[in-house]
């Protein structure tokens, strides 16, 4: 069956966490999204480590470029979305699909029982998943068929 998979080892198997705190600059978020090829990044709570909010190619659009705001001087914690929708290791793929459509995500956050960001998932990694299991299904298929039609 498709996608019958947990967020964690499903999707995600080992992932280095890139995040910055809230009061980190805008700046420095593009830095790091560039330094590791990614297009979002968890921001958490200096105080904690926990996870408080998120930053995406997107919001550096629409929350800075387009306000004209400095990104060596703007803060992470006025341009985040705080509190983010969030995943846990056991949720299930094919739910985290689903919302991100319905809500128009493309990244998730991971979190543990303590609020830690663990991963973060994308609508890629989840794709991918699912094109894997799509193949495996037909193959399983084509198989099936061909020993169906050998044994007739």
């Amino acid at each position: 069956m498709v996608m019958q998979r947990n967020i964690i080892p499903g999707i995600v198997r080992e992932q280095e966490i890139i995040a910055l705190d809230t009061t980190a600059s805008v700046h420095d978020a593009v830095q790091a999204m560039s330094n590791h090829r990614i297009a979002a990044i968890a921001i958490t709570d200096p105080i904690t480590g926990n996870l408080a909010g998120i930053v995406s190619e997107r919001d550096m659009t629409h929350r800075v470029l387009a306000c004209g705001l400095n990104p060596q001087s703007t803060r992470l914690a006025d341009v985040m979305t705080e509190n983010p929708t969030t995943l846990r290791p056991g949720d299930d793929a094919l739910d985290a699909v689903e919302l991100m459509l319905v809500r128009n995500f493309r990244h998730l956050p991971v979190v543990d029982e303590t609020g830690k960001v663990i991963a973060m998932v994308s609508m890629r990694d989840l794709l991918k998943a699912a094109l894997i299991d799509l193949k495996v299904d037909l193959d399983v298929t084509q198989e099936a068929a061909f020993t169906s039609e050998a044994t007739a």
